[in-house]
Order: C-alpha cells, then structure tokens, then sequence
C-alpha cells in the first residue's frame, strides 16, 4: 500500500491562493529496466492525479514514464468556500490511493 502525505492550509481568507502539495510513496518501475536474467521488469506507474475542491476538479496531472519515484506535486488554487479537498491517484495495476483534508475558509 502507497502512502500519501498531502499539505492543506487549515484556514484562509476568500480569496487566499492556497498552496497545495502532495506526496506519494511508489517505486513508479517504467517497465524498461531488466533483472540480472535479462527478464523485463514490469511496468507499474502512478499515471494520473486528480485533487477537486468540494466535488470540483482544481487540478490534474497525468503521469508517464519518466516520472521519478515517490513524486511529489505542488500546485495552487484559490480559496473559495468551507469544504474539502481530495486527492485521488490512479495507476497501474489497479493502483488507487485517496487523501482528503478540510479547509475551511472565512
């Protein structure tokens, strides 16, 4: 199982920009590296990660290959209402890891 560490502000003002940042913890294997025996590792990717502010989507990145292992994103938006914010991430191999955090906004 991933783990995930995300960073959402408690508290903020209408119309604060928010700094939002996550961290997930994957070997993210790009499927092109070989073992001693020559076999090919299998691929196995975070390919995507949605954050949406009380139902809505605010931020999405779609992963490839080349990204490093355990990526962490960093991104912003803008403080609105009271709610939650969740981050789900999907990958291979049926991966999928969701965190969510309130904020609420005065």
């Amino acid at each position: 199982m991933a783990r995930a560490i995300i960073q959402v502000p408690a508290r903020a003002k209408r119309g604060d920009i928010l700094e939002l940042r996550a961290l997930i913890g994957h070997v993210m294997e790009t499927g092109f590296r070989r073992t001693e025996s020559g076999a090919l590792v299998p691929r196995d990717i975070i390919r995507q990660l949605v954050c949406t502010y009380n139902g809505i989507e605010v931020f999405r990145a779609d992963f490839h290959p080349a990204i490093a292992a355990n990526p962490l994103i960093s991104f912003t938006t803008v403080a609105t209402e009271s709610g939650k914010m969740e981050f789900r991430w999907t990958g291979d191999n049926d991966f999928s890891a969701t965190e969510s955090a309130p904020i609420t906004v005065e």
